[in-house]
């Protein structure tokens, strides 16, 4: 059976109606977002700029310009380090997988911007029944099953309808739905940069303690050295009847002490060379990083003002788009108080010949609109608003402890770099003193004024010093890069992607 198609002009005009109410339509729904205000002290008070001038670093040349720029591990001036730290943008797989949540993120964004538009569907069809013979009422002899006729037979229906719906968004879920979306994948594009200097921080701190750890074995090795030359003069001394056995003995048991620690060293620097190998994306048994002894000076590191970290640190952006997705939220929680309106199309061909399937006279259509509105729900819509708030002032609480965090960490590592530069210089002065002492209580020694204990007391002392001065200079280093880590690293929320560019074609991994 053909389906007529219907002619009269009231149908087109109440569906151009209906478009023109959606198109009207521009009320949404949800409260306007603001960024939380945050408590920021004027200036930083752990490194003032009269401190500066007696601090490593900031003595040498004040910077003029107050913020860290691009490539921020090439202010430590090591080709090495820098080499590493390329391969970590490209080779990481923790920043590899951060950029494919951002990628997801995108992609949802796309995905709650298609509501935007009508759903066209098409559902071709060929249908082919059969319909059984019946027998004629006015048949006599019907019981004895003489005289009756057939009714009955095959029959192919063609049919070619399309289907369309709309779902104008009049009070805003869509639109809040995409805002939040937009701002959920900021955050991830933030949470990807945050990945990404996080392991940028992470070799290079442990860099450093790799290079402590050479620096460490050159130390003992010198020491064991001269610790072999110990045990030939009281073996001297003792074969001349100077000194006794006892001081022989002493000296070697030091020796031998020394060589373990010597050998120890290694199980730390091959951990360091893994852990590095790790972070920069080839594996550990195919990596390695010829020895060096730690010779780096830390850099002057522009820390502006604290009113710029907000700006500067992925962390605390990531937490602040976090609070704009929490907001949108409300909004689409908002929208369940009010009708929802539909507008729905259907048209197409049908026939049961092939040859005019497609022909004008066998078209068909309707159009049509509903209106739904929930009555009663037991409260359900008023629970999930508040549910929404309730997260949202989350947020505003998470953001605000970043804040306090990142203010934290900067004083934190400021201070960490005025104090060691002078504590440094105390240490240098003590690893001078104890070779003084050494050198004293090595000529007592051989001059017999003395017992070998006292030579054993100085070396201990020297050997301590000079451990603590190398440690000393490799804390030093690492706040270094953990100021600039606390910094941003040369971030800023100029950075973060437009709403234009997640809707843009995808980008590619490390950029």
């Amino acid at each position: 059976m053909i389906r007529k198609a219907h002619t009269s002009p009231a149908c087109p005009l109440a569906l151009a109606a209906l478009a023109a109410l959606a198109a009207l339509s521009g009320c949404a729904i949800g409260p306007s977002y603001h960024t939380a205000p945050v408590q920021t002290p004027a200036a930083y008070k752990e490194l003032t700029p009269e401190q500066a001038k007696d601090t490593d670093g900031w003595k040498v040349a004040q910077p003029q310009d107050d913020r860290v720029h691009g490539q921020w591990w090439q202010l430590f001036n090591d080709p090495q380090l820098n080499a590493l730290e390329q391969q970590v943008n490209i080779s990481n797989q923790n920043v590899a997988a951060a950029f494919a949540s951002f990628l997801q993120a995108r992609a949802v964004v796309k995905e709650a911007r298609s509501q935007f538009f009508p759903t066209l569907t098409a559902s071709p069809a060929v249908t082919r029944a059969h319909q059984p013979g019946t027998i004629s009422a006015n048949t006599a002899g019907a019981a004895s099953g003489t005289g009756g006729t057939g009714t009955g037979g095959t029959s192919t229906q063609y049919s070619l309808p399309f289907d369309a719906s709309w779902t104008p968004d009049l009070w805003g879920r869509v639109r809040n739905t995409v805002r939040g979306d937009v701002a959920a994948a900021q955050a991830s594009a933030a949470d990807l940069e945050n990945t990404r200097l996080t392991a940028q921080a992470e070799l290079a701190v442990d860099y450093y303690e790799l290079r402590t750890q050479d620096s460490l074995q050159q130390l003992l090795d010198a020491t064991v050295a001269a610790y072999q030359e110990s045990v030939k003069l009281t073996q001297a001394l003792f074969e001349t009847g100077i000194d006794n056995d006892e001081a022989v003995a002493q000296a070697q048991v030091q020796l031998q002490i020394t060589e373990a620690q010597a050998t120890n060293v290694a199980i730390a620097r091959a951990q360091y060379e893994h852990a590095i190998a790790l972070l920069v994306g080839k594996p550990a048994s195919s990596f390695s990083i010829p020895a060096e002894p730690l010779e780096a000076d830390p850099p002057a590191i522009p820390f502006g003002v604290p009113s710029q970290l907000l700006e500067r640190r992925p962390d605390v952006a990531a937490d602040e788009r976090l609070m704009a997705q929490a907001n949108a939220q409300i909004g689409v929680a908002q929208t369940a108080y009010f009708p929802t309106l539909t507008l729905s199309a259907a048209g197409g061909f049908e026939s049961t010949s092939p040859s005019d399937w497609l022909s004008w006279p066998n078209r068909f259509w309707s159009v049509g609109a509903s209106l739904a509105q929930t009555i009663f729900d037991g409260g359900l819509r008023r629970a999930t608003v508040e549910q929404y708030r309730a997260a949202y002032d989350q947020t505003v609480a998470t953001y605000r402890q970043t804040v306090l965090t990142a203010f934290q960490q900067v004083e934190d590592n400021l201070a960490g770099l005025r104090i060691l530069s002078r504590e440094i210089a105390q240490q240098d002065n003590a690893v001078k003193s104890a070779q003084r002492y050494l050198t004293i209580a090595t000529d007592r020694y051989r001059l017999g004024l003395d017992p070998y204990l006292n030579v054993i007391s100085a070396q201990t002392t020297l050997f301590s010093a000079q451990q603590t001065a190398v440690s000393l200079r490799m804390q030093q280093l690492t706040d270094s890069v953990q100021l600039i880590e606390a910094l941003g690293g040369g971030w800023d929320t100029s950075q973060i992607p437009t709403a234009a560019d997640i809707a843009a074609k995808s980008p590619t991994h490390g950029q």
